[in-house]
């Protein structure tokens, strides 16, 4: 359905039409996503990939480390990283949430930096890997064009990469601006940091040493274990298994292969601790964890 220029919509009405069905589902555009929810989901294990959630509609509340990250539909959630969190959401049938997820494509991005050496490896503040970031006037208008593509497949197709390419060029101004060019820049102790958590996904059939990660990074392993868990909020062995249960949670949803294949296949050599630390992780042991429809956001 095309909704017509003149027509003043809320972010809200632009989306309830096209975010019919629940969980994260695909758009007419390939790197956006759109989100609906229509119940409350407790504290849960997550993991976005480098992304930007915008919510219309509802309260998003993710938690990494000891830091507690609120976004709703004042703000958008930056994520530059692929860290393992935690995230709580409030919603209800009558109003459920509702939002889109836009994927931070490097090739993209790495367009529209035009320096991305120029970043101050000290500005520990202006490049935290997930960050809560309020809807300025030039990014809710943005958005609003994105989503007003997506409700025809003729202008999805012909304008949809200049949409997106306008939302990540607001969040760039924006004060997690410096954390996205981080991913695409190749100096700094947040850009060595980038480089090896890409390792680590990488490589996570295989074994990975801290100390061969350090040495990537060109750091010692005590300052590369200090920069990481600043970072990430996590050491480098916990952020690993963490990683490692997310992934063969995702493996294990999709149904193909069994526990003790999913096991090997993010780099567990024991099947019996495999189930041990996915039982305490997730609360369920992987052979109970059955297929589910992908309705946590």
């Amino acid at each position: 359905m095309m909704i017509a220029p003149e027509k003043q919509s809320s972010l809200v009405d632009l989306l309830r039409p096209i975010a019919s069905l629940e969980g994260i589902r695909s758009s007419l555009i390939d790197q956006v996503r759109l989100i609906k929810c229509s119940r409350t989901i407790p504290r849960s294990p997550l993991m976005y990939q480098p992304s930007l959630t915008i919510i219309a509609q509802g309260k998003k509340v993710g938690y990494l480390g000891e830091r507690e990250i609120h976004y709703n539909s004042g703000h958008y959630l930056v994520q530059t990283l692929p860290l393992p969190f935690e995230c709580e959401t409030f919603a209800t049938v009558d109003e459920p949430l509702l939002g889109l997820s836009i994927l931070i494509d490097p090739s993209m991005l790495a367009e529209l930096v035009v320096d991305p050496v120029e970043i101050d490896p000290h500005k520990k503040a202006s490049c935290s890997p997930m960050a809560s970031v309020a809807m300025s006037n030039g990014m809710q208008e943005a958005v609003i064009r994105l989503v007003r593509a997506l409700h025809d497949e003729t202008t999805a197709k012909m304008m949809g990469t200049s949409r997106v390419r306008e939302v990540i060029f607001e969040a760039l101004q924006s004060s997690q601006g410096d954390a996205i060019r981080a991913l695409v820049a190749n100096q700094g102790l947040f850009s060595r940091i980038v480089l090896a958590l890409k390792q680590m996904h990488t490589e996570l059939d295989q074994e990975i040493r801290v100390e061969q990660l350090a040495e990537n990074a060109n750091m010692s392993a005590s300052s590369f274990h200090h920069h990481f868990k600043s970072i990430t909020g996590s050491s480098p062995l916990q952020y690993l298994k963490r990683l490692r249960l997310l992934k063969a949670q995702m493996l294990l949803n999709q149904g193909l292969l069994s526990v003790g294949l999913v096991s090997f296949e993010v780099g567990y050599k024991s099947v019996q601790q495999f189930s041990r630390d996915y039982k305490r992780y997730f609360g369920v042991s992987p052979t109970k964890d059955k297929l589910r429809e992908n309705t946590v956001v």
